[in-house]
């Protein structure tokens, strides 16, 4: 087995190389893959980003977002989290056999103390029935990878801000993630490895995976020009592709109300691919035009802050809905 540990903290950037590698690299031996990111969120293939985020906290606290290529629900990483990915040919015995990947990360976390470690249902490996690792595979062109998070030492503070979504205002097509009881690893790991950077853990379980004492020992997988120029354009064909990103989501409609001083405004809006398709607005404001102009700007516009705003900006929206500010509507928009 080869072993690669990505030195980028992008989760964009090290699903591109991971991307890259079930691609292209040479699979005569499976790949070990280890990477860890700052904090981000990442969405399943499948998945609506919109049911699946507080966007609004996502922004504020700069968490990157991201669309993979697998399926599964919606995670959300830090530096407190390992991934590791195994990439290999497909043998026919491989997708959906999670068991088959996650064995010799179950028996790695068993020598480091967390006996109690076990797979439970399809893909979740849990302590004390607790999830600490949900994992996913993709597969194309016989070659595949199956991937997972660990949680050792995650701000699970976090999670729940960045996961929560209203579900009063959004229905929403598309697989829903099922939100599980978390916890970390590290309260379970014997003493010696609980003070571990996360670059010691990473270490640590990619030396009890590949059975040396030491990685140098290991043989590695290194990406020369030529990858690292592949792993460059699929980031920006991908993972840093708005269109991949929002516009993969399964149409979803949102009905956003409120009252103001001026009097009630509600629009109802049916989004697909990420963008605005219809619009409805309703309520008993007062305003001296008819809402028509509103309704054909925002109609085509991506379904987020940044393009609503730019589209409604020639208006003068008072003269639409009385006195209620442009910054009041947007933020009823996109709430």
């Amino acid at each position: 087995m080869r072993y690669l540990a990505s030195s980028s903290h992008d989760i964009r950037t090290n699903l591109a190389i991971e991307t890259y590698l079930m691609e292209h690299a040479d699979l005569t031996e499976p790949i070990l893959y280890f990477y860890i990111n700052d904090p981000c969120i990442i969405v399943g293939r499948y998945q609506n980003v919109k049911a699946e985020i507080n966007q609004d906290y996502v922004d504020q606290h700069h968490i990157t977002l991201t669309r993979r290529t697998s399926g599964g629900g919606a995670v959300y990483d830090d530096l407190g989290n390992v991934s590791f990915s195994f990439i290999t040919k497909d043998d026919g015995d491989g997708f959906g056999n999670f068991e088959r990947f996650t064995a010799p990360v179950l028996k790695a976390l068993h020598a480091m103390g967390a006996i109690n470690a076990m797979m439970s249902g399809r893909n979740d490996l849990l302590i004390d029935g607790k999830k600490f690792s949900g994992n996913a595979m993709h597969v194309e062109n016989g070659r595949m990878f199956s991937h997972g998070t660990l949680m050792y030492d995650v701000d699970q503070t976090q999670i729940a801000q960045a996961l929560t979504v209203p579900t009063d205002k959004l229905a929403s097509k598309g697989i829903k993630s099922v939100r599980s009881r978390v916890t970390n690893l590290k309260p379970y790991m014997a003493p010696a490895y609980q003070h571990l950077t996360i670059e010691a853990f990473r270490d640590t379980l990619a030396r009890e995976i590949l059975g040396v004492t030491d990685l140098s020992q290991a043989k590695s997988y290194p990406l020369d020009d030529v990858a690292l120029a592949g792993v460059a354009e699929l980031n920006q064909r991908y993972f840093k592709n708005w269109n991949w990103i929002y516009g993969q989501s399964p149409a979803f409609t949102v009905k956003q109300r409120r009252h103001f001083d001026a009097g009630t405004v509600e629009f109802q809006l049916n989004v697909d691919a990420g963008r605005i398709k219809t619009v409805a607005i309703y309520g008993d404001f007062f305003g001296a035009k008819p809402i028509t102009p509103v309704i054909e700007r925002l109609t085509g516009v991506k379904y987020e802050c940044q393009a609503i705003t730019s589209a409604l900006a020639p208006l003068d929206l008072t003269a639409y809905f009385g006195h209620i500010t442009s910054a009041e509507l947007i933020d009823l928009i996109v709430a």
